[in-house]
């Protein structure tokens, strides 16, 4: 059902957005207590084809203390966003640096990438 969702998110984009996306790319990321991601982006240096990027957070009763926050560099400024159940967070992968804040407890989230044809 989910890969029913995003195949349907893609057309919509295309459809409003005009970002010529092809295919996704989704897997399940598990970050144990303690795990973090540094600052990056979600782009290649000699490869384009991802475009968006998504996270669908799976963390039921997630608590604020619990950490494990997607930070967002937005330029001067950063978002903070908590991984809280079913929330679907989008973002361009080649122009939004970011960055899985440490968590104290697992932290659970389907990610993936919406992509151009190579």
């Amino acid at each position: 059902m989910y890969l029913q969702h995003v195949e349907q998110l893609r057309a919509v984009l295309n459809e409003l957005l005009y970002l010529g996306l092809q295919e996704t790319e989704q897997h399940f990321a598990f970050y144990p207590q303690g795990a973090f991601y540094q600052k990056h982006l979600d782009r290649f240096r000699d490869e384009d084809r991802r475009v968006v990027s998504s996270v669908l957070y799976l963390n039921p009763d997630w608590q604020p203390e619990h950490g494990g926050e997607l930070r967002l560099h937005l330029g001067e400024s950063i978002a903070d966003i908590e991984p809280k159940a079913n929330r679907y967070v989008l973002f361009m992968s080649a122009q939004i640096q970011h960055e899985v804040r440490p968590t104290a407890t697992d932290r659970l989230s389907l990610t993936g990438w919406f992509k151009r044809s190579g």
